[in-house]
């Protein structure tokens, strides 16, 4: 099997056919010097409508495997295109530089902001470099330091999410892997600056959760959100891979159903076929929605910021809790 057809999603087959079938006449036609061009028109009118078929009805497995597609834009890509002037900040200053969690500062749409977020890689080399997005507490030690230095200077913070989950070998656990997650949480909460998380890949447990306490949580179409992997859900509930998904939909983690639910603030749309189909246009899309989050926040008080900031997970929270009582009590008829 080709790298090309590796990155081919089982349901993009049809596609990826008639994409090969439309660039092999365009090569073709100079050289037999014909006249195609009503029939590559008829195959693109075609694509377009078979993808729009396929893009509006996909399965939750089906977003969690665009989530994952090895050619998805990156948090690295993102700060390319939408950070001017980035400068890489290191290290937490008690352990060591995690590399999977990039940070620093720079500036979007000129204003300054602290930009955090999780690496995966593009291939082998650099995925290996940023340990697959997952990081240690290092990282999220690191990430704390910049929060502090973003409300000691008054600057915005935007993160990019996109993770599996943080690392869970054992040198991470004996250096406080839980305490980090749980105080990079809390450091989201108290923090007195704008905070806009971006999930644009995987949002996975609370290693996402740890950068995406947020006033405004934006999340790309295609992007997942949940509390545990689909795989390890299905480990746990019914201890069968075969079961995968199964959990992917149990687990309502797709965009559309996290802003039905009350737990994102935002959808952003990706360009037909996912963002690793136009990275450019979804660089766009993007910007505009940080661009509106960022100028509404910057005009509320800081103090009030981080209070409404409060207020809005305990309400996520308790909206899903319910005491026996109420859950037996009668349910009161509206008039």
């Amino acid at each position: 099997m080709s790298d090309n057809e590796s990155l081919v999603l089982d349901f993009e087959k049809t596609v990826v056919e008639v994409e090969e079938k439309i660039n092999h006449l365009k090569q073709i036609a100079p050289d037999k010097d014909l006249d195609i061009g009503k029939e590559i028109k008829r195959l693109e009118k075609k694509l377009k409508t078979h993808m729009e078929e396929i893009y509006r009805n996909l399965t939750p497995w089906q977003k969690a495997q665009i989530a994952r597609h090895p050619s998805r834009p990156h948090c690295l890509d993102y700060i390319k295109a939408l950070i001017e002037d980035f400068t890489l900040l290191c290290g937490d200053r008690r352990f060591a530089d995690d590399k999977a969690l990039v940070g620093g500062i720079g500036k979007f749409e000129k204003i300054p902001v602290v930009v955090i977020g999780l690496e995966k890689g593009n291939d082998l080399e650099s995925r290996i470099k940023y340990n697959f997005g997952m990081a240690k507490p290092e990282g999220y030690r690191k990430a704390q330091r910049l929060m502090d230095m973003a409300e000691r200077f008054k600057l915005p913070i935007i993160s990019f999410v996109d993770t599996a989950g943080a690392y869970p070998g054992v040198d991470a656990e004996a250096r406080g892997q839980a305490e980090a997650i749980a105080s990079s949480i809390e450091k989201c909460l108290k923090v007195k600056t704008p905070i806009i998380a971006t999930i644009i890949g995987e949002g996975g447990s609370g290693g996402a959760i740890a950068l995406a306490v947020a006033d405004k949580v934006i999340m790309l179409e295609h992007s997942i959100y949940s509390v545990i992997s689909p795989e390890g859900c299905a480990s746990i509930l019914w201890r069968s891979a075969e079961k995968t998904k199964e959990a992917t939909e149990a687990l309502h983690l797709t965009a559309q159903d996290l802003k039905r639910l009350g737990i994102i603030d935002e959808i952003v749309a990706e360009p037909l076929g996912g963002a690793h189909r136009n990275p450019q246009q979804t660089f766009e899309n993007l910007r505009a929605a940080i661009k509106k989050d960022l100028h509404e926040l910057m005009g509320i008080d800081y103090k009030k910021l981080k209070t409404q900031r409060t207020e809005k997970f305990l309400k996520i929270g308790s909206q899903f809790l319910q005491t026996p009582e109420e859950e037996k009590a009668p349910k009161k008829s509206k008039k």
